[in-house]
């Protein structure tokens, strides 16, 4: 009866939106989980749980107009999915790329409801973003793109209402430029977004934040239920962004070694291990090529995309950092051949649904982005509080709040997992333990 329930959520969410398939896998990954969990709560059938946890509350989309260098206009899509607001006010980033639509919106959203819940703080979950490209533009275009973004958001949005955030080509130039705008539209000084300069109410270890805690995350996994320690082992990591940077930083930090990181160009390989002060300078200060790395250590090896896949690189510890599906089925096998004994997602849902099933059934210690990369959302909830409180914290007292919650929401994920008779499987675990507080709150509220 539980699975006929479930899949009639699914099937009729397919009839509506079968052409979102980022959205639809991603509500099959959560509900697929909840088989026992609904069996012992019938409330959730009888309060309607699923059926509006899976639809908005509201989903905006609007049109983005701005002038171009050359005096052209060039018009994107933006987009605000308010999802879920039982726990708090919605929360989550904002991602510019040429990929962005309402699926991947949707996607990320619905993710982000669990990922919220699993941190412990009373925030609600939302996603936004455009198909813009920030790629090839200038700070001018980045400017104006950026104010006429948050000149049509900043209807919707409020300190108390939907807190945004930075995401995939959203980071502290384009928060700066949105809440510079925010704040000429309203005439206030208010904590609106997070992920801003530390001048004007950033919260210091925001940048780091989400690779800070996906390592905090693994190395709490590896410890429990590897009975292994992090140091020593070799980590490749997709991505070359804030999340892969840090989190290669961390555990660089904590003995690691880093032997493989991307871009969308393709990956370099430094069998010594990476001096991750180079992929700063060169992304971070420079914003080139990860190639150019080669330039730096003439013993690293540069493999172009077309040619090899990173996850051919034999590793300890596989983190996924780019974006959503990246590691295929065919990914996951090589890994598992090659000795991989730990994966986590840095980014969200990088891992395609056949890969994740390949770990789980092969005892690889897996950890969902829900729970891994919730580093990030938990210092974005770090510095709303600093933000109300007219306060800012010291890196080492914000660190040690994120570490302290990484530590907690493994805990949660993995008793959940136990307690469910799915002992190490994380992915159980998170999803039941992220969606029971939002469904609690929901039928205490009553029907809305």
């Amino acid at each position: 009866m539980i699975n006929q329930f479930i899949n009639s959520i699914i099937d009729n969410l397919n009839f509506k939106n079968g052409h979102q398939v980022e959205f639809i896998q991603a509500v099959k990954e959560v509900l697929s989980s909840l088989k026992t969990y609904i069996q012992e709560n019938p409330y959730i059938i009888k309060s309607g749980i699923l059926e509006r946890i899976v639809i908005p509350e509201r989903l905006i989309e609007f049109r983005v107009a701005y002038q171009k260098d050359d005096t052209t206009i060039d018009v994107n899509t933006g987009y605000r999915v308010q999802f879920n607001s039982a726990l708090g006010p919605y929360k989550g980033g904002l991602r510019f790329h040429p990929s962005v639509n309402q699926s991947i919106i949707k996607f990320l959203g619905f993710e982000q409801i669990f990922k919220n819940s699993l941190t412990g703080l009373p925030l609600g979950g939302g996603k936004g973003g455009s198909d813009f490209n920030p790629k090839g533009k200038s700070d001018g275009e980045i400017m104006r793109f950026c104010q006429s973004f948050m000149t049509e958001l900043s209807k919707y949005i409020g300190s108390n209402t939907d807190i945004p955030a930075g995401d995939i080509g959203v980071g502290e130039r384009e928060i700066g430029y949105m809440f510079g705008q925010y704040k000429r539209i309203k005439s206030e000084f208010t904590g609106i977004l997070t992920g801003k300069s530390l001048e004007f109410g950033g919260s210091l270890v925001r940048k780091q934040a989400t690779g800070y805690g996906l390592i905090y995350f693994t190395k709490e996994m590896l410890e429990n239920i590897n009975k292994q320690d992090i140091k020593d082992k070799k980590i490749v990591i997709s991505g070359s962004g804030n999340v892969a940077i840090y989190a290669a930083e961390k555990a660089i930090q904590l003995g690691a070694c880093v032997v493989a990181m991307s871009d969308s160009s393709g990956f370099i390989y430094a069998k010594n291990g990476i001096n991750i002060s180079y992929i700063i300078d060169i992304k971070e200060n420079h914003r080139q090529r990860i190639s150019e790395y080669i330039n730096l250590d003439n013993s690293a090896e540069f493999y172009p995309a077309s040619e090899k896949s990173i996850w051919s690189i034999p590793c300890d510890i596989a983190l996924p950092c780019a974006t959503q599906n990246e590691l295929s089925l065919k990914d996951a096998e090589i890994l598992i051949k090659n000795g991989v004994i730990a994966v986590a997602e840095g980014a969200n849902m990088p891992c395609c649904e056949q890969a994740v099933h390949l770990f789980l059934e092969n005892n690889i210690s897996f950890a969902p982005g829900k729970a891994a990369n919730a580093g990030g959302v938990s210092t974005s909830g770090l510095e709303m509080s600093q933000n109300s409180i007219r306060d800012s914290w010291d890196f080492e007292t914000v660190d040690k709040k994120l570490e302290s919650i990484m530590k907690n929401i493994f805990k949660i994920s993995n008793d959940t997992s136990i307690k469910y008779n799915n002992p190490n499987n994380l992915v159980v675990g998170s999803n039941i333990a992220g969606f029971h507080k939002v469904a609690t709150a929901m039928a205490k509220q009553g029907i809305l």
